[in-house]
């Protein structure tokens, strides 16, 4: 493995195969704890390419803070559902809010759900539901991220307080958060030494049980530490807890004498072992977040003025406050680190609708973390999206059993050669002979092609990025793409092709 993870940062073949093969933890962090930044960054950024991991870029955004009106809330939710951001609840937030409105928290996170589609994403939640903390954390300032590195413990010793009366009280409601939610956070930084700012490891095993039970995708907080040592500890606590996508928090909690340095290889580690091949972060300094970015970070956590998540990413030292707008300044970074490609920098609404789109016409039953050999068909996204009312609003004319159902003839081009294609060809498995796959990247029409060709009874040939080529030589053409104006775009040269959308 040692020498393959050296390989592969510059060679994706040897990328493809450490993705078959099982990886060993601390493994994977020695070897590249030994690599240049540089080349790091670059083995990071290989592993987001499709099918190593998820290629998208996003933004979640924290809507809420302890001391929001409801109708701010609502009006900070239903933006970020314009914009098609995911919701990152900050569970005693709406718990807070709702007591001071005579209200549940779980009437709350259900007006929130009726009033937009896109993923809720539910963190500070125990045991017994929503966490309760005092007013002296809820009111925090932010002064550990303020003041910056090294952390040390909470400057003003307040962390983990928490109200275990509020809690067990809601206790009824505590499954009923997690039904509105599609996916739920939970924290292993207690197992890094954390123990005084999350909550025992014995409950985050609970909650990601309880998250399981539900079909929710799981979130595995962790910090970067010391940049070795404690990544071990997180990542192997998050693969033992079932965790689909890894988060990783810098700033303060970042500990490391080269803090970029181990903040980017950290990114690029998680990206070889994260099961969900999502890599996040909900707290890192700017400067962390643009090397984070550049080694292959897929989403970043920030928030509206008041929650806490709004200083925690994008700011530096002296100027992390409470009380920044962070979303804003997020999408910035975001885009003056990284060019957009098929997708916006970062995705916005049009992307997700297109993703519901492409899970609706797979079935949710055939993604992730079902598996073609070795990969899962879609990453955490496809187990997220259908578990929020935009999958349900989202049309589609056909699906893969639709097709296969009346199909005829013994070929079929497959323009597109990404997750519905895999499980279209799947699904096509005894019915043709040939399988054509066209895709306008190289790179993914050959590893579609490998995957399926080793997996699949028909023949299954690439058309070297040339879609009429493929279209003239199968008695059926069906276009897999579901972004719109693409598959008006392909439709438009291939005379009696299929359309999904």
């Amino acid at each position: 493995m040692h020498d393959m993870i050296k390989d592969a940062v510059n060679d994706m073949n040897s990328a493809l195969e450490i993705s078959k093969s099982k990886k060993d933890v601390s493994d994977v962090v020695d070897t590249i704890s030994d690599l240049s930044t540089p080349d790091a960054t670059r083995l990071g950024m290989n592993f987001k390419k499709f099918p190593l991991g998820c290629d998208l870029t996003e933004i979640v955004v924290g809507t809420c803070a302890s001391d929001l009106t409801k109708d701010e809330l609502i009006e900070n939710c239903i933006l970020a559902d314009m914009i098609g951001a995911s919701i990152h609840v900050c569970a005693y937030a709406f718990a807070d809010i709702a007591e001071a409105h005579n209200m549940t928290g779980i009437d709350v996170i259900r007006k929130v759900r009726a009033e937009t589609d896109v993923p809720i994403d539910l963190d500070h939640f125990g045991r017994y539901g929503a966490m309760r903390f005092p007013p002296e954390i809820v009111k925090c300032p932010g002064q550990c991220y303020n003041e910056g590195p090294p952390f040390v413990g909470c400057p003003r010793n307040r962390i983990h307080a928490r109200l275990m009366d509020k809690e067990e009280a809601a206790v009824d409601e505590r499954d009923d958060w997690v039904k509105c939610s599609s996916s739920v956070a939970i924290n292993v930084t207690s197992a890094q030494g954390g123990e005084g700012h999350a909550a025992p490891l014995e409950e985050a095993e609970e909650i990601a049980n309880l998250a399981k039970e539900y079909g929710k995708g799981v979130e595995a907080i962790m910090f970067i530490g010391d940049g070795y040592d404690d990544l071990i500890t997180g990542f192997q606590k998050a693969l033992e807890l079932g965790a689909d996508v890894f988060v990783l928090e810098g700033g303060p909690f970042n500990k490391s004498s080269d803090r970029l340095d181990s903040f980017a290889k950290a990114v690029a580690m998680a990206r070889i072992l994260v099961p969900g091949k999502i890599v996040g972060t909900n707290g890192a300094y700017e400067d962390e977040c643009r090397v984070g970015l550049r080694a292959g970070l897929n989403a970043i956590i920030t928030g509206f003025p008041k929650n806490h998540h709004g200083y925690m990413c994008g700011y530096s030292p002296g100027t992390a406050r409470k009380g920044n707008f962070g979303l804003p300044r997020v999408i910035k970074i975001i885009k003056e680190e990284l060019k957009q490609g098929l997708t916006n920098v970062p995705i916005q609404r049009g992307e997700l609708e297109a993703l519901a789109r492409a899970i609706k016409v797979v079935g949710p039953e055939n993604v992730y973390p079902q598996r073609i050999g070795e990969f899962t068909v879609g990453d955490a996204h496809w187990a997220v999206v259908p578990n929020s009312p935009i999958y349900e609003n989202v049309k589609v004319e056909r699906t893969i059993q639709g097709i296969h159902e009346t199909m005829t003839g013994s070929s079929a081009a497959l323009i597109g050669g990404r997750f519905v294609s895999w499980a279209l060809a799947r699904e096509l498995n005894n019915d043709v002979d040939e399988i054509i796959i066209s895709d306008a990247d190289p790179w993914v029409e050959k590893v579609t092609v490998d995957i399926l060709s080793e997996e699949l009874q028909p023949n299954v040939i690439g058309a070297s990025s040339d879609d009429i080529k493929a279209s003239e030589n199968a008695d059926h053409t069906i276009i897999t793409a579901t972004i719109p104006g693409l598959v008006t775009r392909i439709s438009g040269k291939l005379d009696g092709s299929i359309t999904l959308i």
